[in-house]
């Protein structure tokens, strides 16, 4: 099959809602940039874009089937990632109370966004290999081995927003290779039981004041809760069609804290409205839809079980931002998928991209 054959089996629609997406996010991170007369984050993130998605085409002509067939690689690939989380604790700066963060010169390297998507390869070909015994506890515990390293070192940043990110991702696929309903029960008792012991035992004040936080944020409205005011108030004064493009008053004067990151759905709903967040959820919803629908028309388990992890780490994210910015989630710092600035999830999303578009284009 020639290059032309090739791009022609691509899944384009993924590709264009997914651009469509960049696009808006870009728009928003440009906006944001007026108030502070600072456009470096919209250039970098132009520059991300770009080799996202030239990495994005390159690896949907690479056989997504080297990958599945060679174990080696995939934990060299794991223990590569398992040393980043190691490296930050020990030699990363510390960013707003988190060491979570590689830095070079301007740009920040962000391990968390590697460690995902290998953790969806290494756990699709994990189960892929067992699909017949899934049930057998002996096989939840084994995958656990994979899982507990991670989510403590990104715990211990402190990063919970990621530590509970990769907790969800590891029962949800769990859940879609075949684990048994009593263990599934089993698994949130012990996750309560953890819970109850972290609250009381581990996790900082800060940690419980953005939890606090959530459930009354008036108690502390210049604090821990003033986000998520600012958030809901940016919303509610977006109204139809917005307040145009740099006319925000909370994204533009500096009131909705981190615009182009965790807040951007908020800096978006004020200045293009409900028109442009029902624009924003069709095209997530369209995204999503894709990723299924190449995982069910795949002809593998290990690209089924690889559609659905990524699938539930797009989902989870884009839940998880939006409810934060609409105040029915806490704040644990997610980005919203393909919209929000950063590099590390730009290019680690694409490169999850083009393994679905191999999986669509070598099926």
């Amino acid at each position: 099959m020639g290059i032309t054959g090739h791009l022609k089996r691509l899944d384009w629609v993924l590709i264009a809602s997914s651009l469509l997406l960049v696009g808006m996010g870009l728009l928003s991170i440009f906006s944001s940039s007026i108030g502070r007369g600072d456009f470096s984050n919209f250039s970098k993130q132009l520059i991300f874009v770009g080799v996202g998605f030239s990495i994005m085409l390159l690896l949907s002509f690479i056989d997504y089937r080297l990958i599945r067939n060679d174990p080696y690689f995939i934990l060299f690939l794991y223990g590569t990632g398992v040393v980043a989380l190691i490296g930050l604790l020990l030699f990363a700066p510390e960013i707003r109370g988190v060491k979570g963060w590689y830095r070079i010169g301007e740009i920040t390297i962000d391990p968390i966004e590697y460690i995902k998507i290998v953790l969806v390869i290494l756990l699709a070909r994990f189960f892929a290999s067992r699909h017949v015994e899934v049930y057998r506890l002996r096989n939840i515990i084994f995958s656990a081995i994979y899982f507990v390293p991670p989510i403590l070192l990104v715990f211990l940043q402190p990063d919970l927003g990621a530590a509970v990110l990769l907790l969800i991702l590891w029962v949800v696929m769990l859940l879609v290779a075949g684990m048994k309903l009593k263990h599934f029960f089993a698994l949130v008792i012990a996750g309560l039981l953890v819970f109850s012991l972290g609250w009381t035992f581990i996790l900082q004040d800060y940690q419980k004041d953005r939890l606090i936080s959530f459930v009354e944020p008036e108690l502390d409205p210049l604090g821990t809760g003033w986000s998520q005011q600012q958030s809901r108030i940016a919303i509610g004064s977006g109204g139809l069609i917005g307040q145009g493009i740099g006319g925000g008053t909370q994204t533009q004067y500096g009131f909705l804290s981190e615009p182009h990151t965790d807040f951007i759905f908020a800096a978006i709903a004020e200045e293009l409205g409900l028109v442009g967040i029902m624009s924003m959820f069709f095209l997530l919803l369209l995204v999503i839809w894709r990723i299924i629908k190449i995982g069910l028309d795949a002809n593998t388990n290990f690209a089924k079980l690889f559609a659905a992890g990524f699938a539930t780490l797009f989902i989870v994210e884009a839940t998880i931002n939006i409810g934060m910015n609409l105040g029915f989630l806490p704040i644990i710092g997610l980005p919203l998928p393909f919209v929000s600035y950063g590099g590390s999830i730009i290019i680690m999303t694409s490169i999850g991209f083009g393994i679905l578009q191999s999986i669509k284009t070598h099926s």
